[in-house]
């Protein structure tokens, strides 16, 4: 009796290991381990501690947008505006901050405030006027970067008060605050994706939206509901990195859209909607942190970079479509 009970657990942890296995965010933390492992032997200087902070706390930037990101693509569509979100938020609270006298943690939650209402305007022109989200994102992510320029014409906005510069600087033990920032956000999108409702309703709306619409899904409130999340994630993002350089910077956010799609793709989420988790996500923006990392200290032109996440997102797009394909198929 005991030793089938034995026999019995042991084949339930086999193959939930082996479930474990399949999942495509297993593979990809397993590419990350190898290239970690290959550089810290060819660059011994990747493991030092200084190197892996400021590796943790540049990609936590890219994995908070793309977990906004991947909701918007779990339910089927897309957000290009992200980067601009970042970028606007990001000055808009600076400015707060060095001009008004508004206490600087409420600058901040304002500033999130203004990326929903970005994201909440994606969402009302898509589901009110049925537009295309890539046509309505892209045409935002021109109105927000352009409301950029008018704001600063081009200058950095200075002087940011020294007792908000933590969030974007501060360290609690050995992990940045970005990072912890990041963490724990993941941990509530994973438990709302899984455990709520809400979560359901994502997946459904990607998954088939007809069907999910027959059961009584009320999908233009679900769609507006999580193109206001990304905004604010993406909010989030562009106040910590202005946070962190100590200056709302025209240049923020730049280069954060194509990098949000791309860590949630090769992270397992399907550009089709229905399918992916934001764990993928956080891995799939460890290992593009990874690879800029990686560009530094083995020497290659800077250059070279925007040659190589075109690629992996390239390679991340051509996976995604072979495993819808393999998943219909079987």
């Amino acid at each position: 009796m005991g030793q089938t009970q034995e026999h019995q657990e042991g084949g339930f942890q086999t193959s939930r290991i082996g479930k474990l296995l399949r999942t495509p965010e297993s593979g990809i933390f397993l590419v990350l381990v190898i290239i970690c492992i290959l550089m810290t032997i060819v660059r011994p200087n990747f493991a030092d501690s200084y190197n892996l902070s400021i590796l943790v706390r540049q990609f936590s930037f890219v994995a908070i947008v793309a977990l906004g990101q991947t909701l918007v693509l779990l339910k089927g569509g897309i957000d290009l505006s992200v980067g601009s979100v970042a970028g606007l938020c990001g000055i808009l609270t600076s400015w707060m901050l060095v001009n008004t006298g508004i206490p600087v943690y409420l600058c901040v939650l304002i500033g999130i405030a203004i990326g929903a209402a970005c994201g909440f305007i994606n969402g009302l022109f898509i589901t009110k006027f049925n537009l295309n989200p890539f046509i309505v994102t892209l045409a935002t992510g021109e109105i927000f970067a352009g409301m950029i320029l008018v704001i600063t014409k081009g200058w950095a906005i200075r002087n940011l008060p020294e007792s908000i510069l933590f969030l974007g600087q501060g360290m609690v033990g050995p992990f940045p605050v970005p990072f912890i920032i990041m963490v724990v956000f993941t941990v509530i999108f994973m438990y709302v994706l899984r455990n709520t409702p809400f979560g359901r309703y994502i997946y459904a709306i990607g998954g088939n939206e007809s069907a999910a619409r027959l059961v009584g899904i009320k999908i233009d409130k679900v769609k507006i509901a999580v193109y206001g999340i990304s905004g604010a994630m993406a909010a989030l993002a562009g106040i910590l990195m202005a946070t962190r350089l100590a200056a709302g910077q025209p240049t923020i956010g730049e280069g954060w859209l194509m990098a949000s799609i791309t860590a949630a793709i090769i992270g397992g989420t399907s550009l089709s909607g229905g399918e992916g988790r934001v764990i993928g996500s956080v891995i799939g923006a460890a290992l593009m942190g990874v690879l800029s990392n990686a560009i530094v200290l083995l020497n290659i032109s800077a250059y070279w970079e925007r040659v190589i996440i075109g690629a992996v997102v390239l390679i991340a797009i051509v996976f995604d479509r072979i495993r819808t394909s393999m998943q219909k198929n079987g």
